[in-house]
């Protein structure tokens, strides 16, 4: 069968995507053409916000519409979440976040029977206790490989759904996780991501509890010629001995995406957070005297119930403190089902989205200054894409580089930073 594929939401979609791209060619199907028909539609749905899952729905619509033949199958956490809605918005098969195998049984079944039968199958996520081994990879056309190495979440901050469309942790092998990475590295991959909902807690559910060190050494080990990359990280697991052992491993990027979400306690406080922002702050510097030189970027939200003018000064305050290379910048979205949705002094939309354009005018001159401290660094560049005589792709620290030349696509080069475009670093290869 021809199929069409669209992910929203984070890098861990973007995993189970690819891993249900390489089930379905593995079982004969492949991607509809420009222009084709497909048998078969799939949306990998996203519910972190109320606007994560309106583009959902709409994406449904749309590509049903594209594809008025094609059995129109739903997963993720959208799904997981409003499956009803799901089907009422176009969705013929309806799953969620968990057995990925099984949503593409139903996909073929459905398309084989020359029907659109209506099949749904959500779980309780919190009755999974085993974790679901998917096939690494990339998503097509990609050259950096992703690993999904954690699933779940059971931190609960008051603002986040996530916990109840994701369920409880759960951790792949260290072993499993391993052989992953020497199979990816054997296909030529120059950079894998290790991913997962909340990576810090890698290991809590396994024998002898190891942690997200201890497999990203192991992933080190085997990784070949490809260096690693962490996802997003809660402050709490980064410890001098995190650093150490990461920084002797040789491979990882000086790039870290911390959860930050607020630069006020009283706020961190609110929404449940583990940490305040003097702890914060010292991980900050624990990496960068492990990392010279490394990116740091985050998550903020603004416009949190109860946030007030002052509060929202202190974050500015701590975010020029901390000095990020980038940020994800979020208005705060109210989510039925988590305590945020109940708390007096809910931020109007303006107020919100005020804040929002405030924080952002800050994350560029932050943005602006890290791009100025790289010029006349030496920095290793995996290229990504060519176009007109140029080659783009991201420095270690995640910041993308541009350079003269040709044919430079999957390789990791030494480019010596000689000036500023806009958001962009350019160069010129040394090596």
């Amino acid at each position: 069968m021809k199929y069409t594929i669209s992910t929203l939401g984070c890098k861990v979609n973007q995993y189970e995507t690819q891993a249900m791209e390489l089930i379905l060619q593995a079982r004969g199907h492949t991607p509809a053409g420009l222009g084709e028909q497909a048998d078969a539609v799939i949306v990998n749905t996203c519910a972190v916000t109320a606007e994560s899952g309106r583009k959902s729905r709409q994406m449904i619509r749309r590509l049903g519409e594209e594809n008025p033949g094609a059995v129109v199958g739903v997963c993720g956490c959208y799904s997981q979440l409003s499956p009803e809605e799901a089907g009422q918005s176009g969705a013929n098969i309806v799953f969620g976040t968990g057995d990925h195998q099984g949503f593409v049984a139903a996909l073929e079944r459905a398309v084989l029977s020359g029907e659109k039968p209506e099949e749904t199958a959500i779980d309780n996520p919190f009755h999974r206790l085993a974790y679901e081994e998917l096939p690494a990879g990339a998503v097509s056309g990609r050259t950096r490989a992703l690993l999904k190495i954690q699933d779940g979440c059971v931190n609960f901050c008051t603002y986040c759904i996530i916990p109840y469309t994701r369920g409880r942790l759960r951790s792949l092998p260290v072993e499993a996780a391993a052989k992953e990475t020497a199979r990816i590295a054997s296909e030529g991959y120059r950079e894998l991501v290790l991913t997962g909902i909340e990576i810090a807690s890698y290991g809590v559910d396994l024998p002898g509890k190891p942690t997200l060190a201890d497999v990203t050494a192991e992933i080190a080990r085997q990784s070949g010629d490809m260096r690693l990359r962490l996802g997003s990280l809660e402050p709490t697991v980064i410890t001098q001995e995190f650093c150490d052992r990461l920084a002797g491993t040789g491979k990882l990027c000086r790039h870290f995406h911390l959860s930050l979400q607020s630069g006020c306690d009283r706020t961190l406080k609110a929404m449940n957070r583990k940490y305040d922002t003097a702890v914060f702050l010292e991980k900050t510097r624990l990496l960068r005297k492990a990392f010279p030189g490394c990116g740091i970027t985050c998550d903020l939200i603004v416009g949190f119930p109860g946030e007030t003018e002052e509060d929202f000064a202190d974050t500015l305050a701590f975010i020029r403190e901390c000095a990020f290379s980038d940020m994800h910048i979020f208005p705060y979205s109210r989510r039925p089902g988590t305590p945020a949705d109940k708390m007096p002094g809910q931020c109007t939309r303006a107020v919100k989205a005020q804040r929002a354009a405030l924080a952002q005018q800050v994350c560029a001159e932050m943005h602006q200054a890290f791009l100025k401290s790289c010029v006349g660094q030496t920095l290793p560049v995996l290229f990504e894409t060519e176009e007109n005589g140029f080659c783009t792709g991201h420095s270690d620290t995640y910041v993308l580089v541009r350079v003269p030349g040709t044919r430079l696509r999957n390789q990791i080069l030494q480019v010596k930073i000689t000036g500023i475009d806009g958001d962009e670093l350019k160069g010129e290869i040394v090596s």
